[in-house]
């Protein structure tokens, strides 16, 4: 895929060199308009530059895997919304997920930890300790 889209990108900015080109030979004469040839070739450097900077950026974009949903939530921590007893909901990174505790019941507003997922369930355990608060706040 990544060939395919360097071939396009090639042929899309000589495409637009051309252009310039001819906009720079005929349609500015026409008008009275005159650039010198200095002028046109920085444009077209610039545009050349931006092209081949816009290629890596787009191809470095596409190739990163965005990593979301129930798999990446293990290890994460949140606040319990609805009391675990030992079913509630919790909130992680602003968004409620169904939750079972494995230590018995844990009140709302404390802090727990995703250990692990049961299907669409988070799994999760009490997170101890006020550096973990101060962290998380």
């Amino acid at each position: 895929m990544t060939t395919a889209r360097l071939i396009v990108a090639i042929i899309s900015t000589l495409a637009v060199e051309a252009a310039f080109y001819t906009v720079w030979r005929w349609v500015l004469p026409e008008w009275e308009i005159e650039i010198p040839l200095a002028a046109l070739i920085a444009v077209m450097t610039a545009w050349a530059i931006f092209a081949v900077g816009d290629f890596w950026f787009v191809t470095r974009t596409i190739k990163r895997q965005a990593l979301v949903g129930l798999p990446t939530m293990v290890g994460s921590r949140g606040r319990v919304a609805n009391p675990l007893a030992p079913e509630g909901q919790i909130i992680i990174k602003g968004e409620l997920w169904g939750a079972e505790s494995i230590e018995g019941n844990i009140d709302t507003g404390e802090w727990v930890m995703v250990v692990e997922q049961d299907g669409l369930k988070l799994m999760v355990r009490k997170a101890g300790g006020r550096d973990f608060k101060r962290a998380a706040s």
